[in-house]
């Protein structure tokens, strides 16, 4: 396990964010509030936990009873869990849920354009992309940033990278840097059908990180569940409100993604990909500085 420390750049970052020009506090999603939380939960609480991630949002919308046997746990034990994410009761929980499906599923064209002057656009959205980015870094630790750099540093297996229709530009940025300081980083291209080429070759020693925001780019979700079939090592980087891909990932980065835009923004997922390419760069130390070196005396 090494001791992370974020870049200054992010720190820079944290501090913007926590002046007067974010105005107030954003909610936490679900999926936010158990990643600040697992850790202080019991073992019947983190069951109920992994089965909402796993499921998400679906099991938490059924009944107590019918979300206490998936989970294998008691329904008081789920009612607890409820409870430990700050909800006074059951309804409470699914309602929020049932908020967040609804924001999981609308399209750019069902979200309102700002009624701001043109002079005064890039305020708002500035304000919102700093907020994101906050938020994002408060709910990803420094452990979970460790234990997926290891992963990545591990080049006994391959590393495969690929993206949706919008998020696909930042696995070719983030294979491109990886593809430097270790061997066998492959981004996956093309038709979808390649992609699916591919999985013959991958296996339990292998790592896929896949980028998907709303809404969910459903080859994406088949060619993971496929991948996970067979053993691969799967990260995901998602948004808020997760994709279903999180039921097949060893690891979920759950970015802010919303702005005051038709469109959703991946700038919270970029700088994620830069902090990892950072924590990745160090752990593999000197062979990642050999490798470097060699790669000049070939140019």
């Amino acid at each position: 396990m090494i001791s992370y420390t974020l870049p200054d750049f992010v720190k820079l970052v944290f501090a913007l964010c926590t002046g007067a020009v974010l105005g107030g506090e954003m909610t936490a999603s679900i999926a936010e509030l158990i990643a600040d939380r697992v850790d202080a939960m019991p073992a019947g609480e983190r069951r109920a936990a992994h089965t909402l991630v796993a499921n998400y949002p679906l099991i938490g919308l059924k009944t107590v009873a019918e979300f206490s046997q998936a989970a294998g746990v008691s329904s008081p034990t789920i009612l607890r869990f409820v409870a430990r994410l700050g909800f006074q009761n059951y309804p409470e929980f699914q309602s929020a849920l049932q908020d967040e499906l609804a924001a999981q599923l609308q399209s750019p064209a069902a979200r309102p354009l700002p009624s701001v002057a043109v002079a005064g656009e890039a305020a708002p959205l500035l304000a919102a992309t700093l907020d994101n980015l906050r938020e994002t870094f408060r709910h990803l630790s420094d452990r979970q940033i460790a234990d997926i750099a290891a992963r990545l540093a591990d080049s006994h297996g391959h590393m495969y990278l690929v993206g949706g229709r919008f998020t696909d530009p930042l696995a070719r940025y983030m294979a491109a840097h990886l593809a430097i300081i270790r061997p066998n980083v492959f981004h996956l291209v093309g038709q979808e059908s390649m992609w699916r080429d591919r999985l013959i070759d991958m296996g339990k020693r292998d790592v896929l990180l896949i980028f998907d925001i709303r809404r969910y780019q459903e080859s994406l979700v088949h060619f993971a569940e496929k991948a996970h079939r067979r053993g691969v090592h799967i990260v995901l980087f998602t948004d808020q409100w997760l994709s279903p891909i999180a039921r097949f990932a060893r690891h979920v980065i759950a970015g802010r993604t919303a702005v005051p835009s038709p469109w959703d923004s991946s700038a919270a997922l970029f700088v994620v990909a830069e902090t990892l390419i950072g924590a990745v760069t160090r752990q593999l130390g000197a062979d990642s500085t050999a490798r470097l070196a060699e790669m000049e005396r070939l140019r």
